[in-house]
């Protein structure tokens, strides 16, 4: 079993919780969350979920971004509440698109290759068209897969669930056997973890991808052109850092330095001005005049500044 993880997927479950759906089968679907969430390779780097609640308003439970621990989300599963009428099943796959399949979201970037599956779980028929959001899902690369339950429409089912059909579409008569279906999606989201396997040439992380694998980085470092390897990120870049003044570089990390004439401060990233006038930092014959870090020399009355601006005659 070690050997067969889901691959990481971008996961998001659209769970109707229209009238029809009684609350204790409501009870049901959570468990079914809930035992799907325990099959899942859980986690910031491998796949993350999230949950949209629908009826005849959506409503975003938590997004891609939130949970990467299965407890924090099965806890989050056991709040949710119906939402009861209406069922605008097209409603739901398009707020999916528009508020969660984005990055800012926690949808990762498309360089990536972490497939978007969208799981909806329905006992009744669409109020709304969904054949159209389900095409224009399908062509920005998301996969559907569409469980129903009971009294649901079969024909709708078919018309918003990927290709091909007889992979994608799920049924079953009562919300009580519903769990009979995290086996089958186990078995449809495992691959041979080529990372557990350790047949990898990654220089620091793997990440599995299907039978495949993909590289990536520890925090700091970013990854070569080979796609194997990695480099130290250069934390002073612009924006990378949060130093007032000097920002050097050091194995994948940084540190603050400051102007000559400045002193870091204890947070270790501010720089306040120095007395540059103090004894012994100073090379003026008579009188040192400090200026914001740096200083000048002047004479004392009666004497003039050399023209090397430290003696006076």
């Amino acid at each position: 079993d070690s050997a067969c993880k889901n691959r990481p997927l971008d996961l998001v479950f659209i769970i109707d919780s229209s009238r029809s759906v009684r609350p204790e089968e409501f009870e049901k679907v959570k468990i079914f969350l809930s035992e799907m969430i325990d099959t899942l390779d859980v986690g910031e780097r491998t796949t993350r979920v999230a949950v949209l609640n629908y009826a005849s308003t959506v409503k975003v439970e938590f997004p891609l971004r939130t949970y990467f621990d299965k407890a924090s989300m099965k806890e989050a599963v056991s709040r949710i509440e119906p939402l009861s009428a209406g069922t605008m099943t097209g409603l739901a796959i398009q707020t999916a698109m528009d508020e969660v399949f984005t990055e800012e979201m926690g949808t990762r970037p498309a360089t990536f290759s972490i497939p978007k599956v969208v799981i909806v779980v329905t006992d009744g028929r669409p109020q709304d068209q969904v054949q159209d959001v389900a095409a224009s899902a399908q062509a920005a690369g998301i996969e559907i897969y569409a469980v129903g339950v009971d009294r649901a429409d079969m024909q709708s089912l078919r018309i918003m669930a990927s290709e091909p059909l007889d992979e994608h579409v799920f049924y079953v008569e009562t919300y009580g056997v519903i769990e009979k279906l995290t086996s089958k999606f186990r078995e449809t989201f495992c691959a041979a973890n080529v990372c557990a396997l350790g047949n990898h040439d990654c220089e620091q992380v793997c990440v599995s991808n299907g039978g495949s694998y993909l590289c990536d980085c520890y925090e700091g470092y970013a990854l070569n052109p080979d796609k194997r390897t990695c480099s130290a990120a250069d934390m002073c870049a612009p924006g990378r850092h949060e130093c007032d003044q000097i920002c050097v570089s050091n194995n994948g990390s940084y540190v603050c330095e400051c102007y000559e004439g400045y002193t870091l401060n204890s947070d270790k990233k501010t720089c306040s001005a120095t007395d540059a006038c103090a004894p012994g930092r100073h090379d003026c014959a008579q009188v040192c005049l400090s200026n914001d870090g740096s200083y000048s020399c002047g004479c004392f009355e009666g004497y003039t500044l050399n023209p090397d601006k430290k003696t006076c005659s």
